[in-house]
């Protein structure tokens, strides 16, 4: 072992040791006779427990299991189905709803829920700045909110929204965050915590765990099972290595390699469906600010279409499923929004559809006078400049990598060199959403079943301010084609209508190509048949189990039982010292870095 290896690892033991104590008093806790619980490995923690906050795929997951919302996807169709509010109905001038909420749902300290609370919310989301952290641009079209009694609520939109019954807002209790003070700084970890949902949370330990209890006054009734648990994973391996041991009983949003790794394991069920992800590459096409002032140093060439579309053409969407996702996923020959979707995916077909043609991608770069030099790598018309150019891509994904040395050869076969650039996860936010200090960078979504926040990713809004602040840019993109028509989506409330008009703004994002759709990840997750006796997917037809877009699978979800006597409580304590200790292994075994697997901000968020 190296000096370093031994200090890393030195390091590593005093984590593991400094952590032992509140793993083993876990491990103390057993369960009562027949009680069932079921531990969910998730690999990423918690970002915060207050709903305001809370960007993660995991901490949104948690906040729908413990509130309720306005409404929520039907489970077979995903469209918007009842929650808290049983009914609603707009008027003739499209920018006046009125919702009633439900008069037999109650918050778990046993006070109605009301309408009151309702309003309460999306009022502080409008008008507190730090409470627009996690869903600000969901009420931004919002006029005004009220309260007209307890089950009526009335919300004003400044212009029609066809997305009202998308809100992904959770709906808290007015009575106790109106105690709060200052929402930027409370992290609503205080036990019991108020909630409306199906599990409520009772235990805590940042970065290690989280417990919650089956609520029963939940509206629907209490679910099947008593606890829900929640460990989190620095180390996907160990995850995958507590899967297989029993010490979790499910884990969703793997990468192809980890879920191959669970291939014959006894009592697992390898869960394989669409997913909701796009993954595509994102193209510095002349990144400039809100304000039309240019930003960045993205290579010239890139501004020109003809170009863009010559990187499409030389891309091998197939072969990237087939070498770099192992065949788990589906090739991109659309644009963001993944077919899981059915209604709202578009399909590229006839002149639009782009594949792999290395000769037409040549031709393309040759009649737009970019020439070959001795070299092979082409220059610009003016012969000032090569197409030399960067692949930003994270430092902690291996598989970013194979994609990297696809790329990179398939680039070179039309005259354009390729460098491989490696960030950290801020880092790589800080470039490819802010300063522009990027050329083509790996990117991608996961979209919710109304895709008008990953559309809105590529409004000129979207773009940052001159100072570094923005609003979430995918691509820099500002395009008066594209912005007409999200603005039409956006006041059509036929649902038929909204649909064809979104599909037009996929085909303007692909052939204009300022991201390239490379492929559609598949849904990939693993439970313990053992264990996990029934759940239903969302949508119920092949669909997610953890990481989709509603509570339904968790509240659907039974279990076995808890065996009688000599078992820990719920394999909190056993799984959390497996992944640190594996960690540990790993540090001492060649100083790999001892951090978490981070990814794109875009893939830690909902």
């Amino acid at each position: 072992m190296t000096r370093m290896g031994a200090r890393l690892a030195a390091l590593g033991l005093t984590l593991l040791l400094a952590i032992l104590p509140a793993t083993q008093a876990l491990a103390g806790q057993a369960p009562a006779t027949g009680k069932k619980i079921v531990r969910v490995g998730a690999l990423q923690a918690v970002d915060s427990l207050n709903p305001f906050l809370a960007v993660r795929v995991v901490s949104s997951s948690i906040h729908r299991w413990m509130y309720g919302f306005l409404t929520v996807p039907d489970p077979k169709t995903l469209q918007p189905s009842p929650d808290l509010a049983e009914s609603w109905e707009t008027a003739d001038d499209k920018l006046t709803w009125t919702f009633k909420i439900r008069a037999n749902a109650k918050w778990s300290d046993g006070r109605p829920v009301t309408a009151q609370d309702a309003a309460w919310t999306f009022n502080t989301v409008m008008t507190v700045d730090a409470a627009k952290q996690a869903n600000g641009p969901a009420v931004e079209n919002f006029e005004s909110v009220t309260a007209t009694d307890d089950r009526t609520l009335v919300i004003k939109t400044k212009k029609p929204q066809a997305s009202m019954l998308e809100n992904p807002i959770p709906i808290v209790p007015k009575h106790v965050w109106e105690k709060v003070g200052d929402l930027g700084k409370f992290e609503n970890d205080r036990f019991p915590a108020a909630g409306s949902g199906p599990y409520l949370p009772v235990e805590y330990k940042k970065d290690a765990y989280i417990k919650l209890r089956a609520n029963p006054d939940y509206w629907r009734g209490a679910p099947k099972i008593d606890e829900l648990h929640v460990v989190f994973y620095e180390n996907p391996e160990a995850a995958i290595a507590g899967l297989k041991k029993g010490d979790i009983d499910l884990i969703g949003r793997l990468d192809a390699p980890q879920f191959q790794a669970l291939a014959g394991a006894p009592d697992i069920v390898q869960w394989n469906t669409l997913g909701r992800r796009a993954a595509y590459l994102q193209i510095n096409h002349g990144a400039k600010t809100i304000d039309d002032k240019p930003v960045g140093d993205g290579h010239p060439a890139l501004k020109d279409p003809k170009v863009r579309q010559a990187i499409h053409y030389a891309i091998d969407k197939q072969a990237l499923v087939d070498q770099v996702q192992n065949g788990l996923a589906v090739p991109a020959d659309g644009s963001v929004i993944p077919p899981m979707y059915k209604d709202f995916f578009w399909k590229a077909e006839g002149d639009d559809l782009v594949t792999h043609d290395v000769a037409k991608a040549n031709k393309i770069l040759d009649d737009a006078g970019y020439k070959k030099g001795p070299d092979g790598i082409r220059t610009m018309p003016d012969g000032e400049r090569k197409l030399e150019m960067r692949f930003s891509i994270h430092t902690e994904v291996p598989v970013e990598d194979k994609l990297a040395q696809f790329l990179t050869g398939w680039l070179k076969d039309i005259g354009i060199a390729l460098t491989t650039k490696k960030l950290d996860s801020s880092k790589f936010t800080e470039e490819t959403g802010f300063t522009g200090l990027f050329d083509i960078a790996i990117s991608g979504w996961s979209v919710n079943p109304d895709p008008e926040e990953v559309l809105a990713t590529h409004l000129c809004s979207r773009r940052p301010t001159a100072g570094g602040e923005g609003g979430g840019t995918e691509s820099f993109y500002c395009d008066p084609e594209y912005e007409k028509l999200y603005q039409e989506q956006l006041t059509e409330l036929d649902r038929a209508k909204r649909i064809e008009i979104i599909k037009q703004m996929q085909r303007r994002l692909y052939t204009d190509a300022p991201v390239i759709a490379i492929y559609y990840p598949n849904n990939l997750e693993g439970y313990r048949k053992d264990k996990i006796t029934s759940i239903t997917p969302i949508p119920e037809d092949k669909g997610l189990l953890y990481g989709g877009s509603s509570s339904w699978p968790f509240y659907s979800l039974d279990a076995v039982a808890a065996p009688a006597a000599g078992t820990s409580g719920g394999g909190l304590g056993t799984g959390l010292v497996a992944g640190i200790a594996a960690a540990v292994v790993v540090l001492g075994a060649g100083g790999f870095l001892l951090a978490r697997r981070r990814r794109s901000a875009a893939d830690e968020r909902e």
